[in-house]
C-alpha cells in the first residue's frame, strides 16, 4: 500500500469503469458509492470520470489511450491520487503509478483505509492490520524492483543469501500468522461467551444490512444504548451488544454489526469473519434496509449474497425498512411493501413502527423455540440437539432430560417422538 497516501492524497481523481456487462444504471449507482467512500475518508474529488471499456487491457485494465489521457487529466487537474472503482492487481498499479506518477489506490485498498480509521478497539485494530498486510503483500514486489543486492552470504560460502525483498516478504508473512493466532484467541473467546449465553437462555437478535442504512440507529432507539451513529459509510466495525426487553419481559441480546458493501474485499470478509460470525450464530437477523435508497433493491441482494457467504443464508431474516420518514409519499411506502410483503416500516428518529418491530421479534423468537424431553438415559438426544440446533435452555432431572431449543425441520422430525411443548402451543403430540 502507499504509505504516504493519508498525509499527501488531499485531491483526488476518481475513474469509474463499466464493462459490457455492467448497465449505465448500475455504473452511476457504484460512482455515486465511490464518492461516498472517498468523501469518508476526508478526501477532495476533483473530478469524477466514467470509462466504458469493451474489452480489458492487461496493462492498464483498459486500453493505452485512455489510460494516457487519465493521466494527463490527473496532471492537469494536479491531484495526488487516482482511486479506482475495482480492484486492479499489483503489476497494473505498478504500471499506473509508472504512468501517472502519482498513488494509484483501487477499491478494496480504500475500503481498508477506511476502515482502518474507523478502529477503535484492539480487535478491530488486529483484523485491519491482517487485510492491509494480505493486501500489501503480493505489491511489495514493485517498491524493490530496481533493488539487486543481497543480504548475508557470500558466493561460494553461503549462497547468495536474500534480497531486501524476500526478507520483507518473510517478515510480513510472519506478521500475518501472527495476527491469525491473535484472532483465533479472539474468536476462542467469542465462542465461550455464546456458550454463556446458550446456558442463560438468551436468544440473539443481529441487525444487518448494508453500510449507512441505520443499524447503529435502531440499536440506540430500542435499547436506549449511545453507539456511535454517523451519516457516514461504515460508522460501525465492532459488534456492540446491548440488552433488549421485549414486551413479554423476555430479554433478548441485540448486536450490532459492520455493514456490507458492493465488491466488499475478501480480505476484509475473511479478516472480519470472527466478527461476523455474531451474525452466523444468532436467533434472528434484523437486515435492515434504508428505505430512501434508490438502490434498495441491489444493496439487499448484496447483504443477502455476503450472509449465504458466511453461512448465515438459513437463519430467520426479519426484513427493517428504516428511514421512512424520509420518504416522500405513501405510495413509496406501499412499494417497498409490496417488493418486501413480510418487512416492518421503522424510523429510528422518530421512533415510528419500533413497537411492532419488537412485537415481531417476540413472535418469531416464541415460533422458533421448540422444547423436548428425553429419557434421562438418552444422553446421546441431548448431544444431537446440542450439534444440530441452537439450545437456549436444559435441565436434567430424574425422569427426564428437558431441553428448549431451536432446530432446523430435519432435526425436528428426527426428534418428533421427543417434543414436549413449544413457546406457542399447550401441548404438542
Amino acid at each position: 500500500m502507499q504509505e504516504d497516501t493519508d498525509s499527501s492524497a488531499k485531491r483526488a481523481l476518481l475513474v469509474g469503469v463499466q464493462d459490457e456487462k455492467m448497465s449505465a444504471e448500475e455504473a452511476g449507482t457504484l460512482s455515486r458509492e465511490l464518492k461516498s467512500l472517498v468523501d469518508t475518508l476526508g478526501l477532495e474529488v476533483a473530478a469524477l470520470e466514467v470509462v466504458r471499456v469493451r474489452e480489458s487491457s492487461a496493462k492498464y485494465g483498459m486500453g493505452t489511450g485512455k489510460a494516457e489521457e487519465l493521466a494527463e487529466k490527473a496532471a492537469s487537474l494536479g491531484v495526488q491520487c487516482i482511486i479506482f472503482d475495482r480492484d486492479i492487481s499489483p503489476s497494473q498499479q505498478r504500471n499506473w503509478e509508472q504512468l501517472a506518477n502519482i498513488p494509484i489506490i483501487d477499491r478494496q485498498e480504500l475500503i481498508i483505509q477506511i476502515f482502518a480509521h474507523r478502529a477503535r478497539t484492539k480487535e478491530a485494530e488486529l483484523q485491519i492490520s491482517l487485510a492491509e498486510l494480505k493486501y500489501a503483500l503480493p505489491r511489495l514486489q514493485h517498491k524493490y524492483i530496481n533493488l539487486s543486492r543481497q543480504r548475508g552470504g557470500r558466493y561460494g560460502t553461503k549462497g547468495s543469501g536474500e534480497t531486501r525483498f524476500e526478507t520483507d516478504r518473510r517478515l510480513v508473512q510472519q506478521r500475518i500468522h501472527k495476527l491469525e493466532q491473535e484472532l483465533e484467541v479472539v474468536k476462542r473467546q467469542r465462542q465461550v461467551q455464546r456458550q454463556h449465553r446458550q446456558r442463560q437462555g438468551i436468544s440473539v437478535c443481529a441487525l444487518v444490512g448494508y453500510t449507512n442504512t441505520g443499524k447503529s440507529s435502531i440499536l440506540n432507539a430500542l435499547t436506549g444504548a449511545e453507539v456511535l451513529a454517523e451519516d457516514k459509510l461504515f460508522a460501525t466495525l465492532d459488534p456492540t451488544s446491548r440488552r433488549l426487553e421485549l414486551p413479554c419481559g423476555t430479554n433478548v441480546l441485540l448486536v450490532d454489526t459492520v455493514g456490507f458493501i458492493r465488491r466488499l474485499p475478501h480480505n476484509l470478509v475473511n479478516a472480519f469473519r470472527s466478527t461476523l460470525e455474531e451474525a452466523t450464530r444468532a436467533d434472528i437477523l434484523l437486515h435492515v434496509i434504508d428505505a430512501a435508497e434508490i438502490d434498495s433493491a441491489a444493496q439487499y441482494r448484496t447483504t443477502m449474497s455476503v450472509l449465504e457467504e458466511l453461512g448465515a443464508g438459513k437463519i430467520p431474516v426479519i426484513t427493517v425498512l428504516n428511514k421512512i420518514d424520509l420518504l416522500t409519499s405513501e405510495e413509496e411506502l406501499a412499494a417497498l411493501k409490496k417488493q418486501y410483503p413480510d418487512s416492518v416500516a421503522v424510523s429510528a428518529s422518530s421512533g415510528k413502527g419500533l413497537p411492532e418491530l419488537t412485537a415481531l421479534v417476540e413472535s418469531s423468537l416464541s415460533r422458533a423455540v421448540k422444547r423436548f424431553r428425553f429419557p434421562p438415559e438418552r444422553t446421546d438426544l441431548a448431544a444431537l440437539l446440542h450439534r444440530n440446533g441452537q439450545v437456549t435452555s436444559e435441565s436434567f432431572c430424574e425422569e427426564y432430560i428437558e431441553m428448549e431449543a431451536r432446530v432446523d425441520e430435519r432435526t425436528a422430525g428426527l426428534l418428533k417422538e421427543y417434543l414436549f411443548i413449544t413457546k406457542t402451543e399447550t401441548f404438542v403430540v
